[in-house]
């Protein structure tokens, strides 16, 4: 088949159970990797009912980014399906995606189609700028076309690709922004990102994160991974002029009215600092931030 299956999962030894019981038949004659992020408990029983799933246990925890490299370097295919351990598949049919790998040598990513709980359709993504800041959102239009950034949670990539550009960058652990960074320096580096309203399945976003931890820490996490991403990945001059200028006003907003979150999530961003501007010496520059930015317009 041709297709590496990677699964991170964390602290939901039940859930995945469930979930690889209804999807391993989807999986057949696919690689099933399963990369366990929590060192202090193993799920090695627990994946006594599959013998054919390869089970890699992180011996201390790597945060998504970790774990998903963890498992798409020790993929053997050329492809890789990325499948949070709360997806539920349909069918085979992500499959017959890879046709369209061999058809465009640029093509990155494939997104899927995700039916959330409430039965809403999302996997279709853009990214903006917007009073100094890059700001993602899903996208109005759902049909198949381009897309802002592949989803790490049901995404078919490139693995050669995807080791080239390093992987997910740990920077962003232990979730958020991951998959949108990763997206942007394969736009940066000249290849495509699509979505596909063909291929569903069902995925109720951030019910994992949501149990683990609190409501202000994933907030917190999420603006400083914003701006690890921006610090990180914006070259161009007026972008960041702009930036500068906003993200001091927020900064002086934020304090006025006590704005927490934003404000640990800064300090987190800043301390990093040093590791970010290491990290911007990786990241491609053969199309720039306008041109990426500009294929995405909010209906």
């Amino acid at each position: 088949m041709n297709i590496s299956i990677v699964i991170p999962t964390y602290r939901n030894e039940k859930g995945l159970v469930e979930y690889l019981k209804r999807n391993m038949s989807h999986f057949a004659g696919c690689e099933v990797i399963v990369v366990n992020d929590d060192p202090k408990t193993s799920v090695l029983g627990a994946m006594s009912d599959f013998p054919e799933v390869t089970l890699i246990e992180n011996k201390k925890n790597m945060g998504f980014s970790g774990a998903v490299n963890t498992g798409v370097n020790a993929a053997i295919n050329d492809y890789v399906f990325l499948c949070n351990d709360d997806v539920l598949l349909k069918d085979a049919q992500f499959t017959s995606l890879i046709s369209q790998f061999k058809k465009d040598e640029h093509l990155f990513a494939i997104s899927l189609k995700q039916i959330e709980k409430d039965g809403s359709p999302v996997g279709k993504n853009i990214i903006c700028w917007k009073d100094g800041f890059v700001q993602h959102s899903k996208a109005d239009d759902i049909s198949s076309g381009i897309n802002g950034w592949a989803e790490g949670g049901a995404s078919l990539i490139d693995a050669a690709k995807f080791r080239g550009l390093g992987g997910f960058d740990e920077l962003y652990g232990p979730f958020y922004w991951e998959d949108i960074d990763l997206s942007y320096r394969a736009w940066k580096k000249g290849y495509v990102i699509l979505f596909t309203s063909e291929v569903e399945v069902e995925h109720h976003h951030e019910t994992t994160i949501n149990k683990h931890f609190s409501k202000n820490h994933i907030t917190a996490i999420a603006y400083r991974n914003q701006l690890i991403f921006i610090w990180k990945n914006i070259s161009s001059l007026s972008l960041i002029i702009s930036h500068t200028f906003a993200l001091l006003k927020r900064i002086i907003r934020s304090i006025l009215t006590g704005d927490i979150a934003f404000l640990s999530g800064f300090v987190q961003a800043a301390i990093r600092f040093p590791f970010i501007l290491f990290k911007r010496l990786s990241v491609p520059h053969n199309v720039t931030d306008h041109e990426i930015l500009n294929q995405f317009t909010k209906n």
